[in-house]
């Protein structure tokens, strides 16, 4: 292998946000659609949780700033 070697690379960990997706099939490419459109859910579903905890502070304790 040479450090100009630019062949793509499948990655044997997790996917990553912008990693090359050359060497992926189409039903790979669905999986990951999947697990992705699943943590955006997550993520914001975690975001609403700590809106209210954050608003639920604020109304009990004042809001400094």
């Amino acid at each position: 292998m040479s450090i100009f070697d630019d062949s793509p690379r499948i990655s044997s960990g997790p996917p990553q946000p912008g990693e090359d997706l050359y060497g992926l099939s189409v039903s790979e490419l669905d999986d990951r659609i999947t697990l992705y459109r699943e943590e955006i859910v997550r993520l914001e579903n975690e975001r609403v949780k700590k809106q209210a905890e954050a608003d639920a502070a604020h109304a009990l304790f004042g809001k400094n700033g």
